[in-house]
This record gives structure tokens, sequence and C-alpha cells, in this order.
């Protein structure tokens, strides 16, 4: 009688509480990994798209409540609202800006990385993470013909590359001559990327340009130029491969120039650095092996997911006297590593270079100089079949992996259109952009799914509007 009081006891007490702060998240946990397996093996969207603010405001509603709306409700908001609401970057038949086209195993690892959750700011905290970035890093390396003591990290983006680079080659020229008394200043280009001036503006320093021939290519001679008629300059910025038309400044030159006038060079290759794996493009490079740092972002042309950038110096002594912090809770850290956070401006960061090293151990460097190759034989084939058109023409050759063209005749407000509608049915990403002051259309291709022929049947449409 008495157990039984004691079992009926029992069954009148309230629920168990789960005591822990967040309860019990195995569902939730379990429901996420499923989506991102689901969102990684399935194609993009092709009309997936921003909304207007108000609307998408309206659509999603209020998600972040005192108590929390859930795991099943949060997660069908991403996947229902949120999510179709931007663009879908690894589609095929994006082309425009500069998409990105990671490999499923990047994707994958992606995850991991998170899961792992791992401070990889230091040597002491995230040696392995430290160990496999600095193998990719050192693939990287061996195409830019460095010598194996060459070091770097990844950062987030080639906007945070090239502002690092810059500010190790100030601190190098500071540690060798006095301040200039009208301030320092960075040569490149009117063809260098804007961040180029970003950093400039951040650093308060002066940009001065140097023009560039009718290639379209800055050259040794104006750099020259330039540095003997200019005082305090620290730095030349050198492109390859530019945003807008996929060029390649003449390298080789510009370090001849940089060399004579004892200034650093910086390549900012966050586009097109990635060519130098393919075999039928390394012979642009050539003279790159003279620079002094460079840049490439991996989620551009190397099947990376967002957001990675490789910052490479050729000699990293100058870019830990540079961003070494101290402070007395870093006194144990160990200098004799190099530490990512001694190399670019940064202390906490992810590593954010573990999916890059993932795909290349999967897939090997073999596959991706073969993908870098196919990117660009796609690009040749949409070239030629633009030469051959009677509708169409190319406003520059391309050298790399962009495609830049015109439709004679035309205006802003025509390519706009087309441009619209192309988007709108899921046909085609390709924005207009300017080249010497007019409107043309652009094509980037990144992605080797892309087949030339679905482009080169988009590009016919061009015609039913003329």
């Amino acid at each position: 009688m008495q157990k039984a009081q004691c079992d009926n006891t029992s069954a009148n007490r309230a629920p168990r509480v789960d005591l822990r702060l967040w309860g019990d998240e195995d569902e939730i946990v379990a429901a996420a990994i499923d989506y991102a397996r689901r969102r990684i093996m399935q194609a993009p969207d092709p009309v997936a798209g921003a909304r207007p603010a108000a609307d998408l405001a309206l659509a999603a509603g209020t998600a972040i409540t005192p108590w929390g709306i859930g795991s099943a409700a949060a997660l069908k908001l991403f996947d229902r609202v949120l999510a179709p609401a931007t663009r879908a970057q690894n589609g095929t038949m994006n082309l425009a800006y500069i998409p990105a086209a990671p490999t499923r195993a990047a994707l994958a690892f992606d995850a991991v990385t998170s899961a792992a959750n791992i401070f990889a700011g230091i040597w002491e905290s995230g040696a392995g993470a430290i160990h496999a970035e600095n193998e990719a890093l050192a693939w990287l390396t061996q195409l830019l013909g460095w010598p194996s003591t060459a070091a770097g990290c990844f950062v987030s983006g080639g906007t945070m590359g090239n502002l690092s680079a810059l500010i190790t080659a100030r601190a190098a020229a500071a540690a060798s001559r006095p301040r200039p008394t009208d301030g320092w200043k960075i040569v490149c280009a009117d063809s260098a990327h804007s961040s180029i001036r970003s950093a400039a503006q951040a650093m308060d320093v002066a940009v001065v340009t140097a023009p560039v021939d009718q290639r379209g290519h800055l050259t040794g001679a104006a750099v020259n130029a330039v540095l003997d008629s200019t005082t305090g300059v620290f730095a030349v910025v050198a492109t390859a491969g530019t945003t807008n038309a996929g060029l390649i400044d003449d390298l080789d030159d510009i370090a001849e120039a940089c060399e004579r006038h004892q200034v650093w060079l910086h390549v900012d290759g966050a586009y097109g650095g990635a060519g130098l794996a393919a075999p039928s493009v390394r012979h642009l490079y050539s003279g790159i092996e003279r620079a002094d740092s460079f840049i490439v972002d991996p989620h551009k042309w190397l099947f990376a997911p967002y957001d990675c950038c490789a910052l490479l110096y050729r000699d990293p002594a100058a870019a830990r006297a540079a961003h070494s912090q101290s402070a007395h809770y870093l006194d144990a850290i160990d200098r004799d590593v190099h530490n990512p956070s001694d190399l670019a401006l940064h202390l906490s960061r992810r590593a954010r270079g573990l999916p890059l090293w993932f795909s290349l151990a999967v897939h090997g460097t073999e596959r991706y100089s073969r993908a870098v190759e196919q990117t660009l034989t796609t690009s040749r084939l949409v070239a030629d079949a633009i030469r051959a058109s009677d509708h169409l023409r190319l406003t520059i050759e391309p050298e790399l992996s962009v495609v830049v063209f015109e439709h004679p005749g035309w205006g802003p407000q025509d390519y706009a259109s087309w441009s619209a509608r192309a988007a709108e049915t899921g046909a085609m990403l390709c924005v207009p952009t300017q080249w010497n002051g007019a409107t043309v259309l652009r094509l980037a291709f990144v992605n080797p799914d892309t087949r030339a022929g679905d482009v080169i049947d988009t590009l016919r449409t061009l015609r039913k509007l003329s």
C-alpha cells in the first residue's frame, strides 16, 4: 500500500524540467544539419533575388522575441522567406559581378568548421586548423613561384587583405625612412579595385593614379614616371585580373620599377589570382614572383564558400612587425610560429581557410587546375560566338574569364531592360557596366558547370530586341 502511494505521488508530479539553460537542442541540431545537407545538394534557384525592404519585412514578421519562436518556425522562415530573397551565387547562369561556385565538399566542410568552433588566431589554440590552412597557402605560394619561407593567413575578403598588406608596406617604409612632409602615398591605376582607395582613406594616405596603356594595362613605364616625380610613395598596387575586365597589369616591368625605386609591390589578385593554376594563362603573370605581397579570394574563382581571402607575404617578417599585437594576456603566445593574428589586421578569427583546404585535399590540385581551365575554355567559346555575331561586338579582347561586349546602337536603358528581363526569367544574371565611358555588358565565368551553349543561346535574345 505504501509503495502504491509512492508510485501515485510520482505520477502526479510535474514533468521533469530540463535544467540546462538552452534546453534540449538535439532535435534543433538534427533539423538544421539535415537542412544544410539538403541545401548543399540541391540546385540553386535561378530567380532568387532581393525583395523591397518593406515587402520583405512584412513577409518575415518578427522572429526575435522574448521567448523565441522555436526551431521549426525559425527554419521555415529562413527557407520560405529569407533564403529566396538572396541571390544564388553558385547558379551556372549567374555571370554578374564576380559570382562564386564552391564545391560541395567545401560547403560541407564549412559547416564542419563552424561546428568545430576553433579560435584560429594563434597557434596555441588553433594549431591543427592553422597547419591545414598553411598547407593550402603553401600551394598558392608554389603557384606564385615564391620561396617556401613565404607565409600568410586567411582574412575575410579582398578589402581586408589589401588593407593589411598596405599597412605592412607602410610600416616597412616607415622603418627605413622618415615620414614625408607631404604624407605617404600609394600608386595604382584607375582600374585598381575600389578597396585600394578605401584602404588609403582608412590609412590617411594619398592615392596617385598612373595611366594605363591602350590595352588597359598598368605598365612599368607609367609606374616609373610616377615614382621619378613623386615623393613619399611606399607601395605600388598592381592588379592580376581587374574586376571590370579581367586584365593583368604588366607585372614584370612594374616589379622592375619598384625594385629600382625600392618601393613595395603589392599584387591584388582577388579575382584573377586563381588563373595562376591554369597553364594556358600562367605566362600572363610573369613577374608576380617578384611581388612583396599578394591576395586572392578563393570564394571567387577557387571554389570556396564565402568569406575567404588568402593574404601572402614573400617575407612575412615585415607583416609580423606591422601587425603583432601586445598585451599582458598575449604574453604567452609562441612567436616562433606563424600566428595568423600577427599577419593581418585582426586578432579573433575563424579558420576560414579550412573549407578550401578540405576541398583541395579531397579533389587534388590537378582537378582544381582543370576546373579553372574549364571556365577559361567556356569564356573563350562565348567570346568566339560574340566575334562571329552580327549583332554583338567584343569591347576588349579577354585575357582571363571576363568577357566585355556591346550591342552597337544600344543605350543604357536598352541594356538595363534586357538585363532585368533575363534576371526575372532566370535565363541569366548579366548586368551592365561601364567601359571607356560607354555602357556595355559583362560576363564573369567562375563556374566550371556553366555551359557555353546555354550562354550563347541566351545572348541570341539580344537580337530579338534590336
